[in-house]
């Protein structure tokens, strides 16, 4: 499969591009500098520059741009990199897609969303049919993926990845928290009540490829674990395994200072199970925390 690849830098999409050129798929990066490989494509999200030519190439489209929510204190102005840097790419990729004529476009489009698109649901469950929360980042979700629709209008078949908390020692969730608990001086955030949709690193893996050959799945896929923990019980099972004592909480006020406006997001309850997953038969390597804890802390 041919497959045009934006953010192909960052975390997860640096180890996708591995994983998909490992089963023989073709993969072009899309990137804002001038090429320097041959599977490089230069595009201009921001002011809506694509060459069509280079969509038409495809046979599949995965999205995952975005500006990290935790790489920095929000303010103004750091909301709006976050929100742009996902809406400007996700348009110009649909509105590119949509102008093709029939025969050349895509057959898929993989866009990354984000759990966050739920907002605080406490301790109730939700899958793929609740509708968008509210706050900052459900608020970014919900127009986020809107930016999908020309594509979809236009025949082709868009899957929103709404992605949990990715476990791996090199990123996402783990990393900034792997020192910490190491030193012996890290514990649970707040009350620790708030439930985290935690995903093994390889479980996200899989779950993109196994997305991109279902052909019958479209829409939001929850691409979560399932079985979602609260704080206080990932906090246990992180230091257990570390064999390091977990016994200093972080208040709620001390994050506020320390992050800024993230700490909200960071103190929010969101209870998320992959009902579409489920249902299309995805079998998880990690269906439980503490082997999916241990695979990241391993590899």
């Amino acid at each position: 499969m041919r497959i045009l690849m934006a953010g192909a830098s960052g975390f997860l999409g640096t180890r996708l591009v591995d994983r998909l050129t490992a089963d023989g798929h073709q993969v072009t990066r899309l990137v804002r500098r001038p090429p320097r490989a041959p599977g490089e494509r230069q595009w201009d999200p921001a002011a809506a520059q694509l060459d069509p030519a280079t969509v038409a190439e495809a046979d599949a489209v995965v999205n995952l741009a975005g500006a990290g929510v935790g790489d920095r204190r929000w303010n103004d102005g750091y909301r709006q990199v976050i929100r742009s840097s996902r809406v400007d790419t996700t348009t110009a990729l649909a509105i590119t897609i949509a102008g093709l004529p029939d025969g050349d476009r895509p057959r898929v489009l993989l866009n990354s969303s984000a759990v966050g698109w739920y907002g605080n649901t406490g301790d109730r469950t939700v899958e793929e049919d609740a509708p968008a929360g509210e706050g900052f980042l459900a608020d970014v979700c919900r127009v986020w993926e809107a930016a999908t629709r020309p594509a979809e209008d236009a025949g082709v078949r868009v899957v929103r990845l709404r992605t949990g908390l990715p476990l791996h020692r090199d990123g996402g969730l783990l990393k900034p928290q792997l020192l910490p608990f190491r030193l012996g001086i890290a514990g649970r955030l707040g009350s620790g009540r708030q439930w985290l949709p935690w995903i093994s690193l390889v479980d996200w893996l899989d779950a993109a490829l196994f997305l991109l050959a279902r052909d019958d799945v479209a829409g939001p896929v929850n691409v979560v674990g399932p079985a979602p923990v609260t704080n206080a019980d990932f906090t246990r099972e992180l230091a257990r395994q570390l064999r390091r004592p977990a016994i200093i909480p972080i208040p709620a006020l001390a994050l506020k200072v320390a992050l800024g406006g993230f700490a909200h997001e960071a103190l929010t309850s969101t209870r998320v199970l992959p009902g579409v997953l489920t249902e299309a038969g995805f079998a998880f390597r990690h269906p439980d925390l503490a082997g999916a804890l241990r695979a990241a802390l391993r590899d």
